[in-house]
């Protein structure tokens, strides 16, 4: 079969087993887990994938699965991608009653958009037209949250990096990749946009200070006290006075929440957690910010003569869509939407740990449509399967025989044409020198 019959056999496909699509991504939804907590939803997809006669490995990284096609074809390795886990939104009516996670990004869209293609490939026979290998990889813990759980983890030695791209790069899972692909779905068509094959993305530093004080009581000798919850308060003052030092063009975010404001409320507060979050559009810019956010903290400790224990871990680096998968993407969606429903490039501040892959290999990052509502809010919604579902399915389908059919000669254009921000080792000990730790102040 020539490129066009192969895309028509795809397409065909998953048309005829969309059923089997919607039946999966509707189970993913309504069976939320956070990150490193996938349980259900890997063995869901492990179990799926292994089914249709893939070697299919699991717990790559605590949780998430792996299954290979093509192993022994000598072409480029391509990773098709879905992230496994939620966010936890208490107030959304979908959410797990019990521990609020809700599927209120998408992952179960991605998840089954990955699954999609290994079956449709599988039953249209398509696997054995294809010059290049293929991983369908279900990834963990893309959200970075719950940071007291994933330092446990560390802790007990299950892993090093709290992102689950980081730590799978760690664990060796992309050394022979090639390439990576994913869709994420975004609300654009409140814009009157259904697609768009590349986004932008911030980095962020991950943060969490424990300020410490000392407790006396708060009636009767707060003169005796050092008050912790003031100095988180006022560092957080300082961080907000930091705002007209960020350049527009960085697109800066710092954000905060207290886990803990103290123990008691008659006793001045001696133990009070900030979890903080340094975002930026790039790398410089992200290590200015977070070394700003550092002098504000010493700076209330200074002020209030406490102490501060800083822990940082680096979270997720700035996304840089590779322009010749966005190209490839684009023209197979065109045979869905019309050129004005495409949107060249979704400009956003978010954070996508796809980011920490294209620093070192082409990544494919396209957004999709069919939902409406904030992301992590209580007013997500699919609204449309087949622009959530099936479409991204079918272009994702398309671009993948457009990489490796005819000798695979356009995923090997792609990778000759990638300049690297920095090799997969550099990337690492990037990581490693991010991961740090500052004390200030000393209480007598």
């Amino acid at each position: 079969m020539n490129i066009e019959e192969l895309k028509q056999k795809a397409i065909q496909t998953i048309d005829q087993r969309r059923e089997v699509y919607l039946a999966l991504g509707r189970k993913i939804y309504e069976n939320p887990e956070t990150g490193y907590r996938e349980v259900k939803t890997t063995q869901t997809l492990a179990d799926a994938l292994e089914a249709l006669g893939l070697e299919t490995e699991r717990d790559i990284a605590v949780t998430g699965c792996r299954a290979r096609a093509n192993a022994h074809k000598e072409g480029p390795k391509v990773v098709v991608m879905g992230e496994l886990d939620s966010v936890i939104c208490l107030d959304h009516p979908d959410c797990d009653r019990r521990t609020g996670a809700v599927h209120a990004c998408g992952h179960n869209i991605q998840t089954t958009v990955m699954y999609g293609i290994a079956d449709a490939f599988t039953h249209a026979g398509l696997f054995d037209e294809l010059d290049g290998k293929i991983d369908f990889m279900a990834v963990p813990a893309e959200e970075y949250i719950e940071m007291d759980y994933r330092e446990g983890l560390r802790r007990e030695g299950k892993l090093h990096y709290f992102s689950g791209k980081a730590e799978l790069t760690y664990r060796g899972a992309f050394d022979d990749a090639d390439m990576c692909m994913m869709v994420h779905n975004f609300p654009i068509s409140a814009e009157g946009y259904r697609l768009a094959p590349c986004n932008t993305g911030n980095g962020f530093i991950g943060k969490n200070t424990v300020f410490m004080g000392r407790q006396s009581h708060a009636g009767a000798a707060p003169w005796d006290g050092i008050n912790a919850l003031n100095m988180a308060s006022l560092a957080m003052s300082a961080m907000a006075y930091q705002r007209e030092t960020f350049k527009e063009e960085d697109t800066v975010r710092v954000h905060q929440i207290i886990n803990k404001g103290g123990d008691i409320v008659n006793a001045v507060p001696a133990d009070v957690h900030l979890e903080t979050t340094v975002r930026a559009g790039n790398l410089k810019a992200l290590k200015e910010t977070n070394e700003k956010i550092n002098r504000c903290i010493e700076g209330a400790v200074i002020a209030l003569g406490g102490e501060a224990q800083v822990t940082d871990m680096p979270g997720q680096m700035p996304l840089k869509a590779d322009p010749g998968l966005a190209q490839c993407f684009k023209e197979n969606a065109l045979r869905f939407y019309r050129e004005e429903e495409i949107l060249p490039c979704l400009k956003s501040t978010a954070s996508f740990d796809m980011g920490d892959l294209s620093l070192f290999m082409p990544v494919l990052h396209g957004i999709t449509s069919g939902i409406e509502g904030g992301l992590h809010s209580k007013d997500y919604r699919i609204v449309d399967e087949e622009d959530a579902y099936i479409t991204p399915m079918k272009i994702m389908a398309c671009t993948l025989i457009d990489l490796l059919a005819g000798g695979a000669s356009r995923a090997k254009e792609i990778c000759g044409q990638f300049r690297p921000v920095m090799s997969k080792e550099e990337y690492l000990q990037y990581l490693v020198d991010t991961q740090q730790q500052h004390h200030y102040g000393n209480m007598q």
